[in-house]
């Protein structure tokens, strides 16, 4: 995930200062939290982020595939890599 702190901002600070905010997250690829009085905080985040998330999240939903994405990066990790050429579809 992001190593990176999630930033918080109020909802009048973030009108305020909106441009500024949106680019802070397209810049250093953090969330920001927006708090709203008597309302539940909502996140800001670049789309490719959220759309990063919910692709591990469809590779991780199966026990199956979970496990062997794992032995994947462990073979990785472990420098047991194998090179192939890309083709075309």
């Amino acid at each position: 995930m992001w190593e990176k702190a999630v930033g918080y901002v109020t909802l009048t600070e973030l009108r305020a200062n909106m441009a500024k905010h949106f680019d802070k997250v397209e810049q250093d690829r953090i969330e920001l939290v927006v708090t709203r009085q008597n309302h539940e905080p909502v996140v800001i985040m670049p789309l490719a982020e959220l759309e990063g998330l919910r692709e591990t999240l469809h590779l991780l939903s199966t026990p199956a595939n979970a496990e062997r994405l794992r032995k994947s990066i462990a073979q990785a990790d472990a420098g047991e890599l194998e090179e192939h050429e890309l083709f075309e579809p």
